[in-house]
């Protein structure tokens, strides 16, 4: 079979994306994304997207880790799809479309920027000092100091491997408050990538939902990550957060044609 792929990136969060509006691809196998998703013998990507078509939405998201298992939500690679949707002909500003944990919104910002609407978070777990939230994905966000010196892939494996969260494991994020409140800096160790990723969609919108500067009302958190800045928007109203956006940049890298 001929691949005709495409590479994208949000803040060096990569992916392999697929247009499969002809249904072309249905048929790619664990093997195959595997492979695909592979740095040394194939393309070389976090994850695996397949474009859709959907007859309620703009389109469908479809998504698989870089182990070739079908996955929950990813943040960046939602804005990624919207931004491959829009440079494949799909011209719009605002769109809907559906992903494993159910509809989002997006809009292509003036910049080229993309942002992305996430679904409300009506709970957060805390214990110990350490949050547990699902953001389309499950999440452990837990506040260290220096973290741009801490050992995350040790750290991280070790968390995601637990007895606590065998069940389907878990993405883990290490988050430092810097002087600023409205100012984070998130490293994620992603199950299914089994390793540090350079952004997370759904790890920096977690980490920034635990470290709102307002109790009540609207929150901007700006974040940083090894692969760029991305801002997380939301109204913290109780303990529920709604309207929450993830905004940043979503760039194709290449495109070309393989042989599997």
């Amino acid at each position: 079979m001929k691949i005709q792929f495409y590479k994208y990136q949000g803040t060096g969060n990569d992916f392999v994306i697929l247009d499969n509006r002809n249904k072309q691809y249905d048929s790619l196998t664990k093997e195959q994304i595997e492979f695909l998703c592979d740095r040394r013998f194939g393309i070389g990507a976090d994850g695996l997207m397949l474009l859709n078509t959907h007859p309620d939405y703009d389109f469908e998201m479809k998504y698989y880790n870089s182990d070739g298992r079908e996955s929950s939500m990813c943040g960046n690679g939602g804005r990624c799809l919207t931004k491959f949707a829009n440079d494949i002909g799909l011209v719009q500003t605002d769109y809907k479309f559906l992903a494993i944990d159910g509809k989002h919104e997006a809009s292509i910002n003036t910049d080229g920027t993309v942002a992305l609407k996430m679904n409300d978070v009506d709970e957060v777990k805390y214990d110990h000092g350490n949050f547990v939230l699902n953001t389309g994905s499950p999440h452990f966000v837990t506040l260290i100091n220096d973290v741009m010196h801490y050992d995350v892939f040790k750290k991280g494996r070790e968390i995601r491997n637990s007895n606590e969260f065998k069940d389907g494991g878990i993405n883990v994020n290490f988050v430092q408050q810097t002087e600023e409140a409205d100012k984070i800096i998130v490293r994620t160790y992603e199950r299914g990538v089994e390793d540090e990723t350079f952004s997370c969609g759904t790890g920096v919108t977690a980490s920034a939902l635990v470290c709102s500067h307002n109790d009540n009302g609207f929150n901007r958190v700006e974040v940083k990550t090894k692969g760029g800045d991305l801002s997380v928007e939301y109204d913290k109203i109780g303990d529920a957060y709604k309207n929450i956006w993830l905004n940043g940049p979503a760039v194709k890298v290449f495109e070309g044609t393989l042989e599997i």
